[in-house]
């Protein structure tokens, strides 16, 4: 057994360290464009909220492989040079474009549990809209953000295993190459990779419950 854990976490480290490239590319990217669609979201043109909104169902309303499958094997087929995708910005783009839907939803409930009337306050004081929104909306709306957030952050993590499906080694794809090793010894090696994982994932968690802990509940007046 030692010889089995010995020879195979030098892999598994090597797709953890993938799979942590990977998600924290896309969690950032993926909160970028997730936060600037959420407050898109909250104004009232339809002619923005509505494309919007199709693209949040659309994307949240098929599965997250289907999406990948699209930008690594369906764009580059069209033979337009600047949609050729290598593996790793393929699974990147899906995954950031997919993690942006979950996170836009999360920003519009957020700023929209703030009453109308702070913002309204706000700019009877002589602030623009945008200043509204950034002093006083957005940091009430952030104490309501914190904890869905760590929730989606986590699936995320998880989520990056669908990208061996496209060939890269991330930390199951790791895995699956240790069992072909030691074909014997199957449960061990997944159980070594789903620690791999909750190393990862807890202290995520713990993270996001030690700021939400830290900035407190907000208490939204009426």
């Amino acid at each position: 057994m030692n010889d089995v854990i010995l020879s195979t976490l030098p892999f598994l480290l090597d797709g953890l360290w993938m799979t942590f490239k990977i998600s924290l590319i896309t969690i950032f990217f993926g909160s970028l464009i997730g936060a600037v669609v959420g407050m898109l979201r909250t104004l009232d043109y339809a002619v923005i909220t509505y494309p919007l909104g199709a693209y949040i169902h659309a994307l949240r309303g098929t599965p997250f492989l289907i999406h990948l499958y699209v930008i690594y094997f369906m764009l580059p087929a069209t033979g337009i040079s600047w949609l050729q995708f290598d593996a790793f910005p393929a699974a990147v783009i899906a995954l950031s474009l997919y993690t942006s839907t979950y996170v836009a939803e999360i920003v519009r409930g957020a700023i929209q549990a703030v009453p109308r009337g702070q913002g309204e306050a706000a700019r009877s004081t002589g602030m623009t809209a945008l200043q509204s929104m950034w002093y006083v909306v957005l940091p009430q709306a952030l104490k309501l953000m914190i904890p869905p957030m760590g929730g989606v952050y986590v699936i995320i993590i998880k989520g990056t295993s669908i990208v061996s499906v496209v060939g890269i080694a991330e930390l199951v794809r790791a895995g699956e190459h240790a069992t072909q090793r030691h074909p014997r010894d199957l449960m061990l090696i997944y159980g070594m990779t789903a620690l791999l994982y909750f190393a990862y994932c807890y202290p995520v968690l713990r993270l996001a419950r030690w700021a939400e802990t830290k900035f407190g509940s907000v208490r939204l007046p009426s």
